[in-house]
């Protein structure tokens, strides 16, 4: 399953196909440059019907990538644009969550009962 098949992506607003092909395909793109598995998730894009909206494009992610969830929210002038920026927030925000949750595993000692290093504070020799 490619990431593509496993997001729902929502529109509102004057979006058309193009626009949405090329927002999937820069999402996918973002996680086959990684190396990830396939996220599971939600994009929202929202184009604004007012003329005067300086960035009428923007969209939201809600992704779900391993243990991790990854939103990303990004506004821009084109559709094209928006796509771009969105698929370097999502490569961003997946490698960040991915990292922290490996270095939190990682870092974590056992506790002293389970063979794990004695606190600097303990005294091992006094017996009490």
């Amino acid at each position: 399953m490619t990431t593509r098949d496993a997001v729902r992506v929502r529109a509102q607003g004057e979006v058309d196909e193009e626009a949405l092909g090329y927002l999937r395909s820069k999402v996918d793109a973002a996680f086959e440059r990684l190396g990830l598995p396939p996220a599971e998730g939600t994009l929202t894009v929202v184009r604004a019907a007012a003329q005067h909206v300086r960035r009428p494009w923007s969209a939201t992610a809600r992704l779900q990538v391993a243990d991790a969830v990854v939103v990303v929210h990004a506004e821009e002038a084109t559709a094209h644009e928006l796509a771009d920026r969105l698929e370097d927030r999502v490569r961003a925000r997946a490698e960040e969550a991915l990292h922290r949750a490996d270095a939190a595993r990682r870092s974590a000692a056992p506790p002293p009962w389970r063979g794990g290093p004695a606190g600097p504070d303990r005294d091992t020799t006094s017996g009490m």
